[in-house]
């Protein structure tokens, strides 16, 4: 594969040029760079970091937001049930509340053993086709998801098991590494077994801190960035995911999920509530029973729809309005000479470091603010390692959107781990750059010929995001 410019240049230039760069004592932070998230950003750095109200919170949202925050991170029930505004949970599900995938408002992981059920994870599931609306279409007796979980009367479809095995590597100054690979298998399959042509996709729960934000970065300023011909000739070609609204009716440009297959944070959250927990919406008014789950079909449930739309108001505010914490140690030397191997690398390519956000109807909060998400809401070919072979609307199953990076460096501390990418299968961050190939295949090249110094300041660079 021809290397981006970018990283042509580097992999060309001498480690003596490369060194004195990365030393420059004239690096300083860009104004505002420790802001990550603008004015919602808040300074905290413990377990919390990520569960905290923008700090420009308006008395208008104040109570949305906490009781939003009540419906994300309370458990459903089976219905029937008193009060009624929690019943309904399943038939099946992944799992009974939002925050149960969500931890701390933060990032899932896969199971740490083969006996451990995924708590945190999903796996999709779609069989070749299109749905009537362009998207994957459901395996026939498992649907569009896989639940391992049930209300009581109702059989779980499964258990989802992932396998890892290691992958050994090697960079150019000699220095050993290793990558575990994951496959998945299903046990106790309760109705019979999937469909010969399944094709699956195993994802952890992202955080969820700054989507407001995302969500207020205007279209066209989104678009502008997609070049999917490569016409500049850098070797990236991102492109907008076109995906169906169904606020709308109509075919609109995707910006959330790992594919960014979702338009806007209340059909996010209306998709994840039918999808994950069973509760049905104004948008999603059907329960997950495909034909063969005949107990699911007859199972009660809590009501036409469950979730009433000033609680998905409520729900969305909550996720519209969770702060984005503070870099860390942005004017540190190492951290600054990362960021400029993170340029030079051409990393900034796909994560792209800042934007000015747009006007959000109704959420000044989030409006007009410069931010440092680290990503292009586009989705880009990560080439055949990453692929998950399920395509989702226009985005292939080489295709990812790139994933916003701020609060990376604090998922040891709000989640207890350290795991990275869609599947979680980087166990550091030094592993998820390993794994990136495809669009991204020059710039890791690059970072293999790094000495193992610059690599430190690479990762460190990214620690403090």
């Amino acid at each position: 594969m021809r290397l981006p410019s970018p990283a042509r240049g580097l992999v060309l230039l001498t480690a003596s040029w490369l060194v004195a760069c990365a030393d420059d004592p004239g690096l300083a932070p860009e104004p505002g760079e420790e802001l990550a998230g603008g004015d919602t950003t808040v300074f905290d750095k413990g377990a919390r970091a990520f569960a905290l109200s923008a700090r420009n919170l308006t008395d208008a949202h104040e109570t949305g937001f906490f009781v939003g925050n009540s419906f994300f991170n309370k458990n459903w029930v089976t219905a029937p049930a008193s009060p009624t505004a929690r019943a309904g949970l399943g038939p099946p599900d992944n799992a009974k509340s939002c925050s149960g995938c969500h931890v701390r408002d933060g990032r899932g992981r896969p199971p740490l053993s083969e006996d451990e059920l995924m708590v945190s994870m999903l796996v999709r599931l779609s069989v070749p086709g299109q749905n009537e609306h362009g998207g994957p279409l459901p395996e026939p007796s498992y649907g569009g998801q896989f639940q391992p979980q049930a209300i009581e009367g109702v059989p779980p479809e499964g258990r989802p098991v992932i396998e890892w095995r290691e992958q050994e590597g090697r960079y150019a100054d000699g220095t050993r590494y290793s990558l575990r690979v994951p496959s998945l298998r299903f046990d106790e399959l309760a109705y019979g077994p999937l469909d010969d042509a399944v094709m699956t996709s195993a994802r952890v729960a992202p955080h969820v801190i700054g989507l407001g934000l995302l969500e207020a970065i205007a279209e066209d300023d989104l678009l502008a960035g997609a070049d999917p011909d490569d016409r500049d000739g850098d070797g990236i070609s991102g492109r907008a995911n076109y995906v169906w609204d169904p606020m709308t009716g109509e075919t609109v440009v995707g910006r959330f999920g790992w594919k960014a297959n979702e338009p806007g944070l209340r059909q996010q959250n209306a998709g994840a509530f039918a999808g994950d927990i069973g509760i049905t919406s104004s948008l999603h008014g059907e329960e997950n029973c495909p034909p063969p789950q005949v107990e699911c079909a007859a199972a009660m449930h809590g009501g036409e729809p469950e979730l009433d739309d000033g609680l998905l108001t409520h729900v969305t505010t909550y996720t519209r309005l969770l702060a984005v914490p503070a870099r860390r140690d942005v004017d540190d030397p190492q951290v600054l000479a990362g960021r400029e191997l993170f340029r030079e690398l051409g990393c900034a390519g796909c994560h792209r470091p800042s934007w000015t956000t747009g006007e959000l109807a109704g959420f000044p909060e989030v409006s007009g603010q410069r931010i440092w998400p680290y990503t292009d809401l586009l989705v880009h070919d990560m080439g055949e390692e990453l692929a998950d072979g399920r395509p989702d609307f226009e985005a292939t199953g080489h295709e990812w959107r790139t994933p916003p990076l701020w609060g990376i460096g604090l998922f040891d501390v709000v989640n207890d781990h350290t795991f990275y990418l869609h599947d979680g299968r980087a166990r550091d961050l030094e592993e998820a750059v390993l794994w990136h190939g495809g669009e991204a295949e020059a710039s890791r090249v690059a970072f293999t010929e790094l000495p193992a110094d610059q690599r430190t300041q690479l990762l460190t660079f990214l620690e403090s995001l």
